[in-house]
């Protein structure tokens, strides 16, 4: 049996990502380029699943149909561009290649364009959520090569999550060029926002209204029942209810450094 895409890159979030898809029907071939990766994860996580394990890219490409379709889930920058020119032999006209790091959104205006001009259809795609969110249901940005997203759009509407109103997939295509890369960029940027947010709150409560970090994980959580819910919120009231070895709160022994 041919898989219905390729993974490389199996680090938690691409090896959640594979398990996803498994559980939604699609059949994944996977490849590492440390080979141990491969069977460290066939032989656990994917135990059982119809995961295909490759040894080489040649055997990794030899299991997709065609036209393939290759997700990247790998460092951003040069090494996108390292694994895009290693897999290029590989690869014809009409195939898609996915970046789902998190690349700055010009670098995918331009493998758009470099990538377009041999018939191969790329696109950048933002994926939210964390491990959790990639096992379960992540929120993703796909954008670039519009060519390519009739191809895709089954696979990643079906794992993506679903809204609670109305079941509509929390996926669907951005845009042109680095569209994806560029909303993925302003979510992050909201995201970093809401701990700046957290951040003075805690100071706020911790050194005007002096309470102990127990008590701030129970306002936390009170929080985290209404209007303000949200998973910074959840794990914020998990964090400071966390202690150390010594039996102290764990978060005040933490740089505020990054």
């Amino acid at each position: 049996m041919k898989a219905d895409i390729g993974l490389i890159g199996l680090a938690v979030m691409g090896q959640n990502l594979v398990l996803n898809m498994n559980d939604h029907g699609f059949t994944v071939a996977v490849f590492n380029r440390t080979l141990s990766k491969v069977k460290e994860f066939t032989d656990g996580p994917a135990k059982g699943t119809k995961v295909i394990g490759a040894s080489s890219l040649k055997d990794f490409f030899s299991n997709l149909k065609r036209p393939r379709k290759v997700m990247m889930m790998v460092k951003a920058g040069q090494a996108v561009d390292d694994l895009i020119a290693e897999c290029l032999p590989f690869l014809e006209a009409g195939d898609v290649i996915i970046d789902g790091g998190n690349s700055h959104y010009p670098d995918s205006e331009r493998r758009v364009k470099e990538l377009e001009k041999k018939g191969i259809f790329f696109i950048g795609a933002g994926v939210s959520g964390g491990e959790e969110g990639a096992r379960h249901g992540p929120s993703i940005m796909p954008g670039g090569n519009p060519k390519g997203w009739p191809l895709i759009q089954p696979i990643f509407q079906a794992i993506s999550a679903k809204a609670k109103e109305d079941g509509l997939a929390c996926c669907d295509w951005i845009g042109e060029g680095g569209a994806g890369h560029y909303v993925k960029m302003v979510h992050n940027g909201i995201e970093y926002g809401d701990m700046q947010l957290i951040a003075e709150a805690y100071f706020l409560l911790k050194h005007v209204l002096k309470l102990s970090c127990d008590e701030m994980s129970e306002i936390f959580k009170e929080w985290n029942k209404g209007v303000l819910s949200s998973f910074l919120i959840e794990i914020s009231a998990s964090i400071f209810k966390h202690k150390d070895t010594d039996g102290s709160p764990l978060v005040e022994k933490i740089l505020d450094v990054a």
